[in-house]
């Protein structure tokens, strides 16, 4: 990205006063070194997941996080 990275972005969206606090932010990376991982956990991503994700993976992740937000929704 050309003017913050997505760890930034992340900060940037938590700092929100508007934002909930319970937003679920996925961190989805062509680099998954521990460094990589322990930055995007620093930045307050739930998960950080690396290229190439499947996509029932990242559904099920999704739903997982909708579950736990809203026990009982479904």
């Amino acid at each position: 990205m050309p003017v913050a990275d997505g760890y930034e972005v992340a900060k940037r969206l938590r700092a929100l006063p508007e934002m909930d606090p319970n937003s679920v932010y996925v961190a989805i990376s062509g680099f998954g070194q521990p460094e990589n991982v322990r930055r995007s956990a620093e930045a307050g991503f739930k998960r950080h997941l690396v290229k190439p994700v499947e996509p029932n993976t990242l559904h099920k992740l999704l739903q997982e996080s909708l579950d736990e937000m809203h026990p009982g929704a479904r």
